[in-house]
């Protein structure tokens, strides 16, 4: 399966990657005028304004960035924040991996023509930079990752943010998603954005309330397979995910060990023999260079003992949903929960 950037060798090990952002034009476009080329969602009827006086802000890491004016030529080199950025009406001249984004990440379309500059662990930074960008935002986890140096040497404003924080990750992700939103002038729109994730969240909670379902158990999971074996990754306390099916009202079941900054587990089959009758939800999205982890798993007697499975309680999530996204992933996040609930 596709994991963040590092795979999870050991739990607190898990790192998640470079970074992301977006540009209030294209860059033929005259600097007053939002991009055509935009295509969030909600995009084609946005009629909020995009500021113009100089930006001046503090960064994930305590940072200080200055721009004469907000960014209007965008590198994004992180899937979050490649979303995040087509959520702002806005369109980047360059992207880490476009074809991984856009089988993971459906909840906004790339547009085509995206100057894509290689991989997000290693993206090849003399192509990002001929595409002249004002401003590259990274994902890190500390002031020193090596990706700040390296970009810093070009010149060009570096805004760094955090790849997740297992206190709050909901809170982290809006985070994330004003600092963009800051750096580019995006701010009215980023708040028409977050008030529609909150209105859903609301309108969820009142479906699962209205199901009867408050506190039922669940665990949500991906996985892997590598070398025949079936590795599971339980989505814990303090996963996105996780997280947004407790706010509304279910219960998440997994309670073994978590990294600290993506709230994730990891298994074997027979490690979710112990997890009593929750319900299973995994993700659907299909890894195209590995076999499918849940066919893989059918194969494993241990399996068929799990409750969920004897009782049919095993659900996926549609495919594309990004679980490490932003506002608009996680509004599709909400709209699996409920599907699962109500049907």
């Amino acid at each position: 399966m596709n994991k963040p950037l590092a795979a999870l060798a050991t739990l607190g090990a898990l790192t998640f990657a470079l970074t992301a952002c977006g540009t209030t034009q294209s860059a033929e476009n005259p600097a007053d005028e939002k991009t055509a080329a935009a295509t969030g969602v909600g995009c084609a009827d946005d009629s909020t304004a995009t500021a113009t006086g100089p930006v001046e802000l503090t960064d994930a890491f305590g940072r200080t960035v200055k721009l004469d004016k907000p960014a209007a030529k965008v590198a994004v080199l992180e899937w979050q924040q490649i979303e995040d950025v087509l959520s702002l009406c806005l369109t980047p001249v360059a992207v880490a991996d476009a074809e991984g984004y856009s089988t993971w990440d459906t909840a906004e379309k790339l547009p085509e023509g995206v100057k894509d500059v290689g991989t997000r662990q290693e993206p090849n930074l003399d192509a990002l930079f001929a595409t002249e960008p004002d401003l590259v935002i990274v994902e890190a986890y500390t002031r020193d990752d090596a990706i700040i140096a390296q970009l810093e040497k070009y010149g060009v404003p570096v805004l760094a943010t955090l790849g997740a924080n297992a206190e709050d990750p909901i809170a982290q992700m809006l985070d994330t998603f004003d600092l963009i939103a800051e750096a580019t002038g995006r701010t009215e729109r980023a708040d028409v954005v977050k008030g529609e994730f909150e209105q859903k969240l609301d309108d969820a909670k009142a479906e699962v309330a209205d199901a009867s379902l408050e506190g039922a158990p669940f665990v949500f999971f991906d996985g892997w397979v590598d070398g025949g074996n079936v590795s599971l990754r339980p989505f814990g306390q303090g996963s996105l995910i996780g997280e947004i099916g407790e706010e509304l009202g279910l219960t998440n079941a997994w309670t073994g060990e978590v990294d600290p900054a993506y709230g994730l587990g990891q298994t074997d089959i027979e490690g979710m023999t112990t997890i009593g009758d929750a319900m299973l939800l995994h993700s659907g999205t299909a890894d195209p260079d590995s076999e499918s982890f849940v066919d893989a798993a059918q194969k494993n007697p241990a399996w068929a003992s799990i409750p969920a499975v004897k009782n049919d309680d095993v659900h996926a999530f549609p495919a594309g949903i990004w679980t490490f996204g932003g506002p608009r992933s996680a509004e599709q996040i909400i709209d699996a929960y409920v599907d699962v609930i109500t049907k």
